[in-house]
């Protein structure tokens, strides 16, 4: 199952859609699916620890950072309260940050590069919205399945079973 994403995209070509985005795997967990929770921020990850505070199991967090690797969106404490409340995973179209503690937490992170950084505090962001990233509508409540071959999503969720 380490290659999940070419069987789905084989099996469901009309039901998915790809992320064409180069994305980096920071997390203990390389492949991770669920159903996606959206937020939008730029350089403030005061709203990911807001969100990853609620019980996340069988959730994605898609942080769309509007590409931004200044600032780092999540490091080892938000990934650690994110797992500790059972989310599957945390895409970022941004930066991440603690990337050697990340790997050794069991969570998908995938992310578009690294930033030591930390960002600012204002609270700022807007949750469960669609996002618009590489020309690619995200849509809150849809489902994302994520490995080491990149990111796609769909309306409804995938028969794994028969892969």
């Amino acid at each position: 199952m380490n290659d999940l994403l070419p069987d789905l995209c084989d099996q469901y070509e009309q039901d998915i859609h790809w992320l064409p985005l180069v994305m980096h795997d920071y997390g203990g967990r390389s492949v991770f699916y669920g159903e996606l929770v959206t937020l939008r921020c730029f350089e403030d990850n005061s709203l990911v620890r807001d969100i990853v505070s609620l019980p996340g199991k069988g959730k994605v967090l898609f942080i769309d950072g509007h590409g931004s690797c200044t600032k780092a969106l999540l490091g080892d404490q938000l990934a650690l309260l994110a797992h500790k409340n059972g989310w599957e995973g945390i895409v970022i179209n941004g930066a991440a940050r603690d990337i050697a503690t990340l790997a050794t937490i069991d969570i998908g992170v995938k992310a578009l590069g690294v930033c030591p950084i930390k960002t600012v505090k204002r609270q700022t962001g807007e949750t469960n919205v669609t996002l618009i990233v590489a020309h690619t509508l995200i849509y809150p409540g849809d489902m994302v399945y994520a490995d080491l071959n990149g990111v796609i999503f769909s309306k409804h969720s995938l028969d794994l079973s028969t892969l």
